[in-house]
């Protein structure tokens, strides 16, 4: 039996080509926390046949910063991937559902709505259901758009359950989760190393370079070095390898996103326990609430220039909803990218590649993208030049997608109120984020680009929730009688009222799936 193609007979390994570039023997990862122990995981789980030796360094000395304990949608993807029972890490992090965000005093003082994670409505006749109530709107009709979103009328009521059915507002319900990253980051270690990934307990003292610029080894102040074919720079803000060792440049956006610290405090966890977070803005700046089982995680991302420090700690210890667990700790950053994510043999990830604030939810998004981009331009010896490109380049479309969302809930909105205010509202905006605004003021079109994460739900939500309004309808719902509309809104909405009712609690749901063994 023939198993091969005519005139050829499968190589054995002795007989590759000489010219043929080896393949990657190790990895070396530099700093643990989440994004460490997430590429670790990654690797470790899904690469490990490939990759003959895996090493992750970090120093117990070295905290990490973690900002945010809410996720969105997409880390269920990861975690799926690298084989994680749900309910087993939700009881290991001590962790909650996440629907959506709300957000409080954004846009104006003592408006409020909610970003949901799910759909609105349902569509018809070709056309998105929010073309339909915005003409609804717009000829003078009543209610609210969280009234035709399942997860909005969810999370207010505090309830919460997965996905089931089908052709039913309960099988569109999409989540994400509240954790503690620090739980997050361990209980992925464990994984990483079960499946061969090595640990290396020390400070790194500096990195040494090839003779071609490349990373030979890192070095430890305990006088061990490792070396490696592949680095990934995991280290945070302080970027040992792509800026210490190799000199990448930061693009700043702080002239979009001008707030530069946050104080984080957790405070004692208060009931109802609500499956959303949410982010209420201050005068130069804005307070998360993130729920957890054991605990409520709360910052204040300010603007140093606008509010001293001593002023915004006592904002946010005067806003929190249960007494303080610990003292405020301070972090400082600036909004931004790398000038590049990959360079030569070295990837960053995480903090080392930029920042930008938790508004959205999006640094645990940025870190696992990163990694699948890595997985599927994984290079050889040879670290081809047109992979460097594809992944830098995607990478910085993804981080500018991301930027320009962002800077939509500051620029929007008629609050004046501070002088952080007026200048948000004022400033101006990349172009391409001035045209989305410019289409919805239109006549409500959003447009999804192709690959960003954030589609048309999550701009419609900011958009219509912090003021801006289109000057007229979508032409074509004009077909439809304004008798046939109003009952066709009314019937979606008491479906969804309905599907609602027949939710447990988000605290009942936990208790019975996913409890933690120290609560």
């Amino acid at each position: 039996m023939q198993n091969s193609f005519p005139g050829t007979a499968p190589l054995s390994l002795h007989q590759i080509p000489d010219a043929m570039a080896s393949p990657i023997r190790k990895v070396a990862i530099v700093g643990g926390g989440t994004a460490g122990w997430m590429t670790a995981a990654w690797l470790g789980r899904i690469l490990r046949r490939q990759i003959e030796e895996i090493v992750l360094v970090e120093s117990d000395e070295i905290g990490t910063v973690g900002v945010g304990e809410a996720t969105i949608p997409s880390i269920r993807k990861f975690n799926q991937w690298l084989g994680v029972d749900e309910d087993e890490l939700l009881a290991r992090s001590r962790g909650t559902f996440k629907l959506g965000i709300e957000f409080v005093n954004w846009g104006a003082l003592g408006n409020r709505y909610h970003h949901s994670f799910g759909p609105n409505g349902r569509d018809m006749y070709g056309l998105h259901f929010h073309a339909y109530w915005l003409r609804h709107r717009l000829d003078g009709g009543a209610g609210e758009l969280g009234d035709y979103n399942l997860q909005s009328i969810a999370a207010r009521d505090a309830k919460f359950m997965r996905p089931t059915g089908a052709n039913s507002p309960l099988a569109t319900i999409t989540y994400a989760f509240h954790f503690d990253a620090s739980l997050y980051a361990k209980y992925l270690r464990e994984i990483a190393e079960a499946c061969g990934v090595i640990r290396v307990e020390g400070k790194i003292d500096c990195a040494s370079l090839r003779p071609d610029g490349a990373i030979a080894a890192v070095h430890l102040h305990n006088g061990k070095q490792v070396e490696a074919d592949l680095f990934i720079d995991c280290s945070g803000f302080r970027a040992l390898l792509i800026e210490g060792a190799l000199g990448v440049g930061y693009v700043d956006w702080s002239r979009w996103l001008p707030c530069d610290r946050a104080f984080a405090v957790p405070s004692e966890r208060k009931d109802p326990l609500l499956p959303h977070t949410r982010s209420t803005a201050h005068g130069a700046g804005w307070q998360w609430r993130i729920p957890l089982q054991h605990r409520t995680g709360n910052g204040h991302v300010f603007a140093s220039s606008f509010m001293t420090d001593d002023k915004a700690r006592d904002l946010l210890l005067s806003n929190l909803d249960g007494a303080p667990l610990a003292d405020p700790r301070l972090i400082r950053f600036r909004a931004g990218r790398r000038q590049a994510f990959w360079v030569k043999n070295c990837v960053a990830i995480g903090l080392s590649a930029g920042f930008l604030e938790p508004l959205e939810s999006t640094s645990i998004f940025l870190i696992q993208n990163a990694i699948a981009r890595l997985h599927v331009l994984f290079p050889d010896s040879e670290f081809d030049p047109a992979d460097i490109e594809h992944f830098n380049r995607e990478s910085v479309k993804e981080y500018e997608d991301v930027r320009d969302f962002i800077i939509l809930h500051y620029k929007l909105g008629n609050r004046d109120d501070t002088e952080f205010w007026r200048y948000c509202t004022s400033m101006p905006v990349p172009e391409r984020l001035e045209r989305r605004m410019e289409l919805f003021r239109s006549r409500g079109r959003i447009f999804e680009e192709k690959g960003e994460q954030f589609g048309l739900s999550s701009w419609l939500a900011v958009m219509w929730g912090q003021g801006l309004r289109p000057r007229s309808c979508e032409p074509l719902t004009l077909n439809l009688e304004r008798s046939q509309l109003e009952k066709w809104l009314a019937d979606t909405r008491e479906v969804i009222a309905d599907c609602c009712a027949h939710m447990p609690s988000h605290a009942d749901f936990i208790r019975q799936h996913c409890q933690s063994a120290k609560d």
